[in-house]
């Protein structure tokens, strides 16, 4: 099944292409990384697909309906894109019950699996201000996943991770694969992408340079524009 079809998706910010006539299709069920380096593209094709912004040109479609036309934004779709907005002045759980109002579709058992998932304690009383970076960043990928959503969308998500932090939430994203979720992370670890990655595609100058998993093939294309 399709789950995220891009068609021509082009978007002009202050007179820049940052998504250039992008055509892709992420099929259900899937883990895909999208390996760039920085104000590649990577973020904004994120934002796009999550209706966070209106392409100029081209279509976005979520299970078969058309973004901004069809449907607002996503109906099942967990995001960490850039800075995820935490509530500091209240603990974990706390964060995700005020979250959970707006869709209703999730219990507390999903909430506090959600935390004991990313090594996180639902009954910490500590407000959020008071995390370290990386218990902020594992409160980030509980938020993206506690509604058990169809597609999740991932933006550097081992940023600020310690190493155990980096295998636990690996797992993690490969348990929701086999859940069915489409998943996108967007990172410049390479490792992580390899890892986790059923393909991945290259991103250069809001274009897509190559989709498939040989980093080879990535790096030397690098080292050629390094060379121009």
């Amino acid at each position: 099944m399709n789950s995220i079809e891009l068609k021509n998706v082009t978007k002009r910010l202050k007179g820049n292409t940052v998504l250039d006539d992008i055509t892709f299709t992420f099929e259900s069920g899937n883990i895909y990384g999208l390996y760039g380096r920085n104000a590649s593209g990577k973020t904004m094709l994120l934002r796009a697909i999550a209706g966070l912004i209106y392409p100029n040109s081209g279509e976005v479609r979520i299970e078969g309906k058309i973004l901004h036309k069809d449907i607002s934004f996503p109906e099942s779709m967990g995001i960490i894109i850039e800075r995820t907005e935490l509530l500091p002045q209240y603990t974990g759980m706390e964060n995700l019950k005020i979250l959970a109002k707006i869709k209703k579709i999730a219990s507390i058992e999903d909430m506090r699996e959600s935390l004991v998932r990313v090594k996180l304690d639902p009954d910490d009383k500590r407000k959020v201000h008071a995390y370290s970076l990386g218990m902020k960043q594992k409160l980030s990928i509980a938020q993206a996943i506690f509604e058990k959503p169809r597609i999740i969308l991932l933006d550097e998500p081992t940023n600020a991770l310690d190493e155990e932090g980096v295998r636990s939430v690996r797992e993690l994203f490969l348990e929701e694969k086999e859940r069915g979720a489409t998943i996108i992370v967007a990172s410049h670890n390479k490792e992580d992408l390899a890892i986790l990655a059923d393909r991945i595609i290259s991103i250069s100058e809001g274009r897509i340079t190559g989709s498939d998993c040989d980093f080879s093939r990535i790096l030397r294309a690098e080292l050629k524009t390094d060379t121009l």
